[in-house]
C-alpha cells in the first residue's frame, strides 16, 4: 500500500545532514549527469536553508534556497533520488521552499531549471526568462517567480 509511504519534508541545518545532503546530490549530478563535484558543491552550502524530503524516514531528496538580494531568492540543487521520483517529492520541495521564502517577505524567486523539467516548475507559477544556457554541460533556462505578499 503506497498510504504507507509517508513523505515528510523538513528544514535542516546542513552541517547536521551533510553527509544525506551530498549522498543524494552526488547520486543524481554526478552519477546521473555527470557533473563536475566542484561545480556541484560551490562552497555556498552553509549559507543556504536546506531542505530534506523523507519517504518512511528514508531522506530521498534535497533543495537548498540561498538569498541573492533583500528581495530575491534562489532555489538551487534541487534532486530526488532515482528510485523515488514521479511522486511529486520535487514539487512538494519546492512547495516548501517557496513557502520559507515568502515568510522571509521576499518577492522574487529564481531558479536555473534543466531545461526538460521547466514544466513543472511553470505548474508553480514560474516563467522562463531569456534564452536557454549550458550549465555543467546541461541546458538550463532561467525561471522567475514573483511572490506577492499574500503567497
Amino acid at each position: 500500500m503506497s498510504s504507507n509511504n509517508l513523505l515528510r519534508i523538513k528544514t535542516v541545518q546542513y552541517q547536521d545532514e551533510i553527509v544525506v545532503i551530498k549522498h543524494i546530490r552526488t547520486k543524481v549530478f554526478q552519477e546521473e549527469q555527470e557533473v563536475d563535484p566542484e561545480l556541484e558543491f560551490d562552497g555556498l552550502d552553509a549559507d543556504a536553508i536546506h531542505f530534506l524530503a523523507y519517504i518512511n524516514n528514508q531522506a530521498v531528496g534535497t533543495a537548498r534556497v540561498r538569498e541573492i538580494n533583500s528581495n530575491t531568492s534562489k532555489i538551487e540543487r534541487l534532486a530526488v533520488l532515482a528510485q523515488a521520483r514521479k511522486q511529486g517529492i520535487g514539487k512538494k520541495l519546492m512547495s516548501a521552499a517557496l513557502k520559507t521564502i515568502a515568510q522571509q517577505n521576499k518577492t522574487t524567486v529564481i531558479i536555473h531549471s534543466q531545461e526538460y523539467i521547466a514544466p513543472l516548475y511553470q505548474q508553480l507559477g514560474f516563467k522562463i526568462v531569456g534564452e536557454k544556457f549550458s550549465e555543467a554541460g546541461i541546458a538550463h533556462v532561467k525561471m522567475v517567480k514573483q511572490l506577492s505578499q499574500s503567497d
